[in-house]
């Protein structure tokens, strides 16, 4: 399933994914190659591609290697003898470790948000200043040419990925050897942090001797898991510190403060999809996949743009909800609480059907830059319960109107299609069982599924998903969250 590129770092463990692109800059050359050692090894490496691009303000003979890529000025022939210019002529180098992003360099008018002229290709680096300073730096290879951008583009990426690539971190910890450590950190945004959480759980599971296509009852991670906000929106870490805050993260990771967060878990067929924390259908869900369609785009950017075209397709889906209520009763929290099933024989399911908007089930408040009152503001990191939003089919006006409040002091249910539940399990099953007709909704068409949003990342899937709450399943690196403020705040999405 696709899901969005992020650079994240784990504790002991280096990789994660790439990070979104930093705004364009002035290329910056490196330091030229001078020792014999180094033209020789140059030499041996295997060419992978060779073309001609700008770069700074003249044309280059860049040359793509294994582990580097060198480039050198291309120079009217000269008398023999004639050195006056031969500085110019030095070949300059960057290798490929350095390099931890790429994108296509377009020009885009307000018009042309999608495919603006294409100027060439941008490579974002990480260089080393005095003192092990580190910063990054681009550098732009101009060239007009789709066919000639888009062979180089390809190769790019597919060299980014054999060291950054999805799923990086969940690989790393399904394997690494973790009696050693007393927790895991992950530097990232919303789609790292659940990735690792999800690895953390699996493993737990895997250590247990339980199977993990197939998991009722899970058992509790082993570790604590810390997360330092460094992504676009940071839902997860927002809600547990209840500030998207650096400094405050790092500080209860330092001071070993832990609390215990509840999990859900999304399977299909019986067959578990993944573990997370809050999950979106409907409109929620084509505005991640729409997104996804416009990387080149900033975060901030693609975001809004998302929501806009989503909400200009809105169209309702046709589903069946079955969930099953709350039961706060003392004897059932305390069963939920030693991570126990269910046994009350009197739990009863409701169903309820018809054309939906948009679904919510989420188990933390969800608090990000848009919704600080939170996206759930009733819901606790670890009550035992999860909130089921649903938006049933109305006006895009009105639609429009329930989503701003996200961002107000009032309250954002407070509408006649809006219905609240708070409950411990949701099926959402689709009706129309075929997914999207292309014909009529191309930007969010799927030969997998229909589009789920969780935890930011995307999951495609054809048939009914079942989430189940756990509570209290995996710990995390936090304080005691104070209740958070309505103070007024805009928001600028619409």
């Amino acid at each position: 399933m696709p899901r969005r590129r992020r650079r994240s770092r784990v504790s002991a463990l280096e990789g994660g994914r790439g990070e979104e692109a930093p705004p364009e800059a002035a290329a910056v050359p490196s330091a030229p190659l001078t020792s014999p050692q180094q033209t020789e090894a140059a030499a041996a490496e295997r060419i992978l591609l060779r073309g001609i691009f700008k770069i700074g303000r003249g044309s280059c003979d860049v040359v793509l290697s294994e582990r580097a890529l060198r480039w050198r000025p291309i120079l009217p022939e000269r008398p023999a003898g004639d050195s006056k210019y031969d500085w110019l002529c030095k070949e300059e180098f960057i290798e490929l470790k350095d390099i931890f992003s790429v994108k296509l360099k377009r020009r885009c008018s307000v018009k042309q948000q999608r495919s603006g002229t294409l100027l060439g290709i941008t490579l974002f680096i990480c260089l080393k200043k005095e003192q092990n300073k580190l910063k990054k730096s681009t550098l732009d290879l101009i060239n007009l040419s789709e066919d000639h951008c888009d062979i180089w583009f390809r190769q790019f990426k597919k060299i980014l990925a054999v060291l950054e690539y999805e799923g990086h971190a969940l690989s790393l910890l399904k394997e690494c050897e973790l009696q050693g450590f007393d927790g895991v950190v992950c530097v990232g945004g919303d789609g790292s942090a659940s990735e690792v959480a999800h690895a953390l759980l699996l493993r737990a599971q895997k250590n247990a001797g339980m199977e993990t296509d197939r998991i009722l009852t899970p058992v509790r991670a082993q570790l604590p898991l810390g997360l330092i906000p460094a992504g676009s929106t940071n839902v997860l870490a927002h809600s547990l510190h209840g500030v998207p805050h650096v400094v405050t993260a790092t500080l209860h990771i330092i001071m070993g403060q832990v609390q215990l967060v509840d999990v859900c878990t999304f399977s299909t067929t019986g067959k578990l999809l993944r573990f997370g924390f809050s999950a979106m259908f409907g409109f929620g869900g084509r505005t991640l996949a729409l997104a996804e369609k416009y990387r080149w785009m900033s975060p901030n950017q693609r975001r809004d743009f998302a929501v806009v075209k989503a909400l200009a397709k809105l169209k309702p889906e046709d589903c069946e909800i079955s969930f099953l209520p709350f039961n706060s009763s003392d004897d059932v929290q305390e069963r939920r609480e030693q991570g126990s099933p269910k046994s009350d024989c009197n739990d009863q399911w409701q169903m309820i059907q018809g054309q939906f908007l948009n679904v919510s089930i989420m188990a933390i408040p969800c608090l990000c830059s848009v919704a600080p009152r939170g996206l759930a503001p009733n819901t606790r990191l670890n009550n035992g319960s999860m909130a089921l939003i649903i938006a049933r089919n109305t006006s895009r006006s009105e639609f429009i109107k329930h989503l701003k409040r996200y961002a107000s002091v009032k309250n954002q249910f407070n509408f006649p299609f809006v219905e609240t539940y708070t409950v411990e399990e949701v099926k959402i099953h689709p009706r129309n069982t075929s997914g999207y007709n292309p014909e009529e909704e191309d930007e969010t068409a799927s030969e997998n599924g229909f589009p789920w949003n969780v935890d930011g990342d995307l999951m495609e899937v054809s048939s009914e998903v079942h989430i189940r709450l756990h509570p209290r399943l995996i710990s995390l690196y936090g304080g005691s969250m104070e209740e958070v403020n309505d103070s007024k705040v805009t928001c600028n999405c619409f």
